[in-house]
């Protein structure tokens, strides 16, 4: 890292220059990072991100933490608890592991407590971008009708193209969860998901009601497209998606759906505008049947690594405008990876439903 340019994060509105320091490797083997507050020390400054309570022996501040992700606040050996500790003359209180509550962060000194309370919070963005995402926003076009398109595409797919490299029925989607992706989500208890329902709700009431007009949205599921530069290497092979009526209501709706969640802090902003795509072949689905795409880069542990393309030259080709049906879509769904419902998509969280 070039220490004169250091890496900048922002956090409730505060700039924080960020402290790489490699040290022997914790649990998954993710480097433990330490962060200073920038240009100047938090402690010398007024704070009002959150509340720092006076106590009988000095000061106080409580944060609410998912239970995940309080082993990054201890560290290997609760070596960063310590450091937090020592460094900023307070004490630290942490619930058992898989216990949810609040970090207490205790100190004779009011500075003390918020620049522990502000290195906290820096710690636990970076390491929540790093994990992988638990839910995500979608539209579901799982009904009858798209599904026996999506298997007759599937069935002719395999028969005209099978010679073609890397094309194989391991690509393909499992009809029962196809859907479009609004945007994913790192939900990592209770009180986070009711967090993202409420916000779902709020979103029906603000606007969503008056640009859908209380009616399912009718779209239409037609064409083939690729994510990647060449089609003789692709990776995902996707069906569009538009309005029957030739609208923008949902791309309109899915951008402002998103806006508000990375407003809210519960998503992270991945592209200016939603990418209305159907995903219908994934080489992450050789190995992993149940994978699910980010829209970008992934968290955690990429399972992009050894990812076999295929070519999709011919697809392209011979099923540019293969008609995957027309769907009434009538509601956003919060759901949660890897999972399944009765009907094999994908369990669901709450909903936002149009009428």
């Amino acid at each position: 890292m070039d220490v004169l340019r250091p890496t900048l994060v922002k956090i409730g509105g505060r700039i924080y220059r960020k402290n790489l320091i490699q040290e022997q490797a914790y649990q998954h083997e993710e480097e433990e990072e330490d962060f200073c507050a920038g240009p100047s020390d938090c402690a010398d400054e007024p704070c009002d991100a959150f509340v720092v309570e006076e106590t009988e022996k000095g000061f106080q501040c409580r944060v609410e933490v998912p239970s995940p992700l309080y082993k990054y606040i201890i560290g290997k050996k609760g070596e960063t608890k310590k450091r937090l500790e020592t460094e900023t003359r307070t004490s630290i209180s942490i619930p058992k592991p898989g216990v949810e509550g609040e970090i207490v962060i205790t100190g004779q000194h009011r500075g003390g407590v918020i620049s522990a309370r502000t290195r906290i919070d820096v710690l636990l963005d970076s390491f929540r971008k790093k994990q992988p995402f638990t839910h995500f926003l979608s539209f579901a076009l799982n009904q009858p009708t798209i599904q026996e398109k999506f298997l007759q595409f599937k069935e002719e797919v395999l028969e005209k193209c099978s010679k073609d490299h890397g094309v194989s029925s391991s690509l393909f989607q499992n009809p029962a969860k196809l859907h479009l992706t609004l945007g994913t989500l790192v939900l990592l208890n209770e009180q986070e998901t009711q967090k993202a329902c409420d916000l779902l709700q709020r979103c029906k009431e603000d606007f969503v009601d008056q640009i859908a007009g209380g009616k399912p949205l009718t779209v239409e599921v037609a064409g083939v497209e690729y994510m990647n530069d060449d089609p003789a290497m692709t990776d995902v092979l996707y069906a569009k998606v538009h309005m029957k009526d030739g609208s923008d209501r949902l791309q309109v709706i899915a951008d402002q759906l998103v806006e508000r969640f990375v407003a809210s802090g519960l998503m992270l902003k991945e592209w200016d505008r939603v990418k209305l795509h159907a995903t219908v072949m994934n080489t992450l689905f050789r190995k992993d049947p149940s994978a699910e795409e980010r829209n970008n880069t992934m968290t955690g542990k990429s399972s992009f690594k050894e990812r076999e393309s295929f070519n999709g030259r011919n697809i392209l080709k011979l099923f540019e405008n293969f008609y995957f049906g027309e769907v009434q879509l009538d509601s956003v769904r919060l759901s949660q990876r890897f999972s399944s419902d009765a009907s094999g998509y994908y369990a669901t969280s709450g909903q936002l439903t149009f009428s």
